[in-house]
């Protein structure tokens, strides 16, 4: 298909121009300077990983369409991460660890980060669609840092890390990594297991990923549970840490949430949840449960409206298009040219 190898080379063309080395000649890590983060906000707590080239898999109807690029290499994901986090919550849902995402956080009494008048009302619904407006410092990072935060089609009043007034949980959307760790930090005291241990047994092994990924996490996240200490893992790469992964490990993930959490003969994940994830947040309809919509095709316009993202600076995005029983990785293009791709893949296989 001359058309798709077309799509392919306008891929690889389009690389990201972030430094292989993730740093920049200053030193300063390339996510912050690219976030405009200033000491000390700027502080990196985790590893940081160099990069490797473009790459990308596409999938339709199942099939191996087309790969290219070192699609093996582990890399850090980002934000990716952020959609892992709510296929983790379907599984605490699922064993009843969480009984209900519209329970309030508080209730489940696991320490005094929900006591305040602030946070009291948060439920797990408002943390997995970025609208708890929690209220504190994790790890040493302050929720304010990504205050007036720009991703994808959010509007800012003032400059990312000014202080503005808080609104009521479940009121107002932001792109907040600190709230995701704080989700992230929830998680792990219901599980009482590491997060990427749950992943690796529930999801990853099932699922026949490779054993070259890892979920890093701060050198000061560090917490104690039951006695026994064990590593909050951030929702993406922001101050270093997260998910590395491979291109093909991340295509196994997406496989199984374009399958409705289903692998072979065996439910992965609960019946149901990976339709809870694209439900549109009610005052952010371009989000769901940490994946992100093709709501009135504001994300990529040649693509179906049902289609639905897991996005990570850098660029990383998991594509699923159920319209065109799509599922497409791609990894290190600039975001600016990703609609470019888009574009190209649909028309190559219609014809």
């Amino acid at each position: 298909m001359t058309d798709l190898k077309e799509a392919i080379a306008f891929a690889q063309a389009a690389e990201a121009r972030w430094p292989r080395s993730m740093h920049m000649p200053d030193g300063q890590f390339v996510m912050t300077y690219d976030s405009g983060e200033r000491p000390p906000d700027n502080e990196v707590l985790g590893p940081v990983a160099p990069r490797g080239g473009a790459s990308g898999i596409v999938y339709q109807g199942g099939r191996l369409l087309a790969e290219w690029g070192d699609t093996a290499r582990a890399d850090m994901t980002f934000s990716v991460a952020k959609s892992f986090l709510s296929l983790l919550a379907g599984l605490a849902l699922g064993d009843g660890l969480i009984r209900s995402l519209d329970d309030k956080v508080a209730a489940y009494a696991l320490d005094d980060g929900f006591q305040s008048e602030q946070n009291k009302d948060i439920t797990w619904r408002h943390l997995l669609t970025q609208t708890s407006e929690w209220q504190g410092t994790l790890f040493g990072k302050e929720d304010r840092i990504d205050h007036n935060r720009v991703v994808g089609l959010a509007v800012a009043e003032a400059p990312k890390g000014t202080r503005r007034a808080l609104r009521k949980p479940g009121s107002f959307y932001e792109y907040n990594d600190v709230r995701v760790n704080r989700l992230s930090l929830s998680l792990l005291q219901v599980f009482k297991e590491p997060l990427p241990a749950v992943l690796r047994r529930r999801i990853m092994d099932p699922i026949g990923a490779s054993s070259g990924w890892r979920w890093d996490g701060y050198r000061n996240s560090t917490v104690t549970i039951d006695g026994k200490p064990m590593v909050s893992v951030p929702g993406g790469g922001h101050w270093g840490g997260g998910i590395v992964i491979s291109a093909r490990d991340l295509a196994l993930v997406g496989l199984l949430v374009a399958r409705g959490g289903r692998w072979n003969s065996r439910q992965i994940l609960p019946e149901g949840w990976t339709d809870e994830l694209v439900k549109p947040c009610a005052v952010a309809p371009f989000y769901g449960l940490l994946w992100w919509l093709n709501t009135d095709r504001r994300q990529f316009a040649a693509a179906s409206e049902r289609s639905y993202f897991a996005l990570g600076w850098g660029s990383h995005i998991v594509w699923i298009d159920p319209d065109h029983d799509l599922m497409t990785v791609l990894r290190w293009i600039d975001r600016k040219q990703a609609a470019g791709f888009v574009e190209r893949l649909l028309a190559a296989i219609a014809k």
